[in-house]
């Protein structure tokens, strides 16, 4: 469960830095909701990520948080912020992903 718990957390992480994006594009109550949501949805992350780390050693736990967070904004920012999906951002998305799941099985 809290692996389960572990995943949502860097989504939620990934949730925050859409917040910011958005948040830069927009102006005036709309950009105040888009920080908003920002605080709450880190907030929210950080409260999991404490509540997965009770189970998962920290070692583990953190860098998988920040792995899918850095890869969720990556594909983010390619996917909805039009960023350059270049070969090497690819290549090294792939090696950020290869290191997440290896460091779920030992």
């Amino acid at each position: 469960m809290n692996w389960f718990i572990l995943i949502v957390a860097g989504l939620c992480e990934c949730g925050f830095t859409f917040c910011l994006g958005k948040a830069k594009l927009a102006t005036g109550w709309e950009a105040v909701v888009w920080y908003v949501g920002f605080v709450v949805v880190s907030a929210l992350s950080m409260i999991l990520l404490a509540k997965a780390v009770k189970t998962i050693p920290i070692g583990t736990a953190y860098p998988v948080w920040t792995g899918i967070g850095a890869i969720g904004t990556v594909l983010i920012g390619i996917l909805v912020f039009n960023e350059p999906a270049t070969f090497w951002r690819l290549f090294f998305i792939f090696t950020l992903v290869a290191s997440v799941i290896g460091l779920r099985m030992v």
